[in-house]
């Protein structure tokens, strides 16, 4: 499968995960490993998010960095009100990509 790790958990945490396990009819490694999964793919939007909004990367590039298509990052980016910030430089970034 995969490297065991090893970490504390406040007994507050713990306890959501035995409730989450009792309720899902899972063991915690398993919901642990749901919850990294989920985690991460936000982690990534939001990076993706930060570098767009800071105009390291065009939409297309933060979709990459996102792990998501194109259409996906637009749908993630409406859903959170962020507005598009387009222009002749992204076009053009838009269009080489599309050529590779």
């Amino acid at each position: 499968m995969g490297e065991p790790v090893s970490f504390r958990l406040p007994e507050e945490t713990d306890r959501m995960l035995e409730e989450l396990s009792k309720e899902e009819v899972k063991d915690k490694s398993e919901i642990v490993r749901e919850l990294l999964a989920i985690g991460i793919k936000e982690k990534k939007i939001q990076r993706a998010i930060k570098l767009y909004l800071d105009g390291k990367v065009t939409m297309w590039k933060a979709a990459r960095v996102a792990g998501l298509s194109l259409w996906q990052m637009i749908e993630v980016m409406r859903e959170r009100k962020i507005e598009a910030q387009y222009g002749l430089r992204e076009l053009e970034e838009d269009l080489k990509a599309l050529k590779e």
